[in-house]
C-alpha cells in the first residue's frame, strides 16, 4: 500500500491518499506558532489500516520541521503522542504555560 501524505493549507488538513485515493484527512487550525489539530478522519475501507496514524506521525514531524508546537484537541492526535511520548510529547502545546516539558520538582 503506497501512502502519500501532503499538507493542504488552504483546505487546512493533511491528506492522506492510498494509490491516489484520498484515505485520510487529519484537519487543523493555525494560531501563531501552534498548529491546533482538531479532526482525523479515516474514509471506508482504509479504517484500521494504519493509514491515519501514518498520517499523523508525518504532521507531526511536518510540524516539528517548521517549529511549531501542538494542540492535541482531535482525540486520535492526543492518544497518538500519549502512546509515542519518547517522538512527540516535545510537541505538545501547554495551554497554561507554553510548552509542556517534565521537568524534576526541586522541592
Amino acid at each position: 500500500m503506497d501512502v502519500s501524505i501532503t499538507d493542504v493549507p488552504e483546505r487546512r488538513r493533511y491528506e492522506a491518499r492510498v494509490d491516489g485515493q484520498l484515505a485520510a484527512i487529519a484537519e487543523y487550525l493555525p494560531a501563531d506558532d501552534t498548529v491546533v489539530f482538531t479532526h482525523t478522519q479515516a474514509f471506508d475501507g482504509y479504517e484500521g489500516k494504519g493509514v491515519a496514524s501514518a498520517l499523523i506521525r508525518s504532521a507531526l514531524d511536518d510540524v516539528r520541521r517548521k517549529q511549531l508546537s501542538v494542540l492535541p484537541v482531535c482525540p486520535f492526535v492526543a492518544q497518538f503522542v500519549q502512546r509515542h511520548p519518547e517522538d512527540y510529547a516535545d510537541l505538545i502545546q501547554d495551554p497554561s504555560a507554553g510548552r509542556s516539558t517534565p521537568q524534576a520538582d526541586s522541592t
